[in-house]
């Protein structure tokens, strides 16, 4: 490989960091030229760690000997177990642990192939092998996301030249960093879902974070809570409070997700959520369609926990339609992406009234009368309830028990 090479493949690396490029596409697509360049990679993978609530990382593969695996893997805790015991016989693992920056086994001249990724290579035909670690600075870390780690092999005879190495240390940092530059973006798209739900985070990445700037929308809202979550606080073992709303959250937002809805916050042991469609009676029907799968699923994690000897609970939930301010409200500081308007209000006093009247849904007047011909013909009264802060008192409907 050329300087002159290794300067066009930096140029394009660059150009496509900048321009958001996938990780596999970098990867494929840069392994593909160092090979027209006349640098002989035969495989190649690149790791790094990441922030989010389940996956610890991801690992990026390509190959050319046209053998079919998946070309990004995504892996849990490395911390204990069989992954601990994995990643610290791995290469990346040593060069962390003695303070370098890479590693390398030319396993064409009989050098020891005494890593078991090594020793698969080897076994594969490959004749070199050489992994890189780039570390951020500390105040650079995000998370578990402190370091880019990457590994080439080849098969040609004579194993990577002098020139093939040289290069290879001059492309690492460029790639290494675009690796990073598109992994952060992933990074976010996670952190804004996971805290601020999924409409909302997609509108706050688009740029809408301005203070006091709010749409107003018509959505069916969603409003739930746990039955006799304060009884259950006092009576159980603290270690288990965590792990039961964990379990019933579960539910819920996967039911809201399923249904086309989006969870817009989190209240204790409540849920905040809302639905929308071109058709309100399409909202208020996707609403009532996760309110019967959290209903069943809730059947099944109550026969779960009590076989196990745990607390178990049942899922109030309210729902209403109306107008609602949808945006941000806060501080200069601190700022929440969220809905407000008396709507919201009503959605939970109605939830609140499941306990008086002893029913698991209970729904608006208003919704129900959205609601298409079949589901509305489900729906019987449970009468007129003044609901606090609200002005006048409300008929609340319920699903008939019979058709339960």
């Amino acid at each position: 490989m050329q300087t002159t090479d290794v300067d066009r493949i930096t140029d394009w690396i660059v150009r496509s960091g900048l321009a958001g490029a996938q990780e596999t596409d970098l990867l494929r697509e840069f392994c593909e030229k160092c090979n027209a360049a006349g640098l002989p990679v035969g495989r190649a993978l690149v790791v790094i760690d990441t922030l989010h609530p389940v996956h610890e990382g991801t690992v990026f593969r390509w190959r050319n000997d046209n053998v079919e695996e998946e070309a990004t893997i995504q892996y849990g805790r490395t911390t204990e177990g069989a992954a601990a015991e994995s990643w610290q016989r791995s290469p990346f693992y040593h060069v962390l642990q003695t303070g370098g920056e890479e590693l390398r086994r030319r396993l064409v001249f009989g050098e020891a192939a005494d890593f078991p990724i090594i020793q698969e290579m080897k076994d594969a035909g490959h004749t070199d092998y050489i992994v890189f670690v780039h570390r951020f600075a500390s105040g650079a870390a995000i998370g578990e996301m402190d370091c880019v780690y990457s590994g080439w092999s080849t098969r040609s005879p004579q194993g990577f030249s002098d020139a093939n190495i040289v290069a290879l240390r001059h492309l690492m940092p460029a790639l290494h960093l675009a690796i990073k530059s598109a992994a952060l973006a992933k990074v976010a798209d996670t952190l804004v879902e996971v805290y601020l739900g999924r409409d909302a985070g997609r509108r706050v990445l688009e740029g809408r974070i301005q203070r006091g700037v709010a749409d107003r929308i018509e959505a069916a809202l969603w409003f739930s809570d746990l039955r006799s979550f304060t009884t259950i606080t006092d009576t159980a073992l603290p270690g288990e409070i965590i792990p039961l709303l964990n379990d019933y959250a579960e539910v819920v937002i996967t039911a809201i997700y399923e249904a086309g809805g989006d969870v817009l916050k989190l209240i204790g042991d409540g849920t905040l959520a809302l639905f929308r469609a071109d058709d309100p009676s399409e909202a208020c029907r996707r609403a009532l369609t996760a309110e019967e799968l959290v209903r069943e699923r809730v059947k099944e994690l109550n026969e779960k926990r009590r076989a196990a000897e745990r607390p178990v609970t049942s899922v109030y939930v309210g729902l209403h339609i109306g107008e609602v301010f949808y945006g941000n409200i806060g501080s200069v500081e601190r700022l929440d992406f969220t809905v407000v308007g008396p709507a919201v209000n009503e959605t939970s006093r109605i939830a609140s009234m499941c306990r008086s009247v002893d029913r698991s849904v209970l729904v608006s007047s208003t919704f129900a009368d959205c609601l298409p011909a079949a589901e509305r013909a489900r729906l019987v009264s449970v009468g007129r309830f003044a609901l606090r802060g609200v002005g006048q008192a409300k008929e609340l409907f319920t699903l008939d028990p019979e058709t339960l």
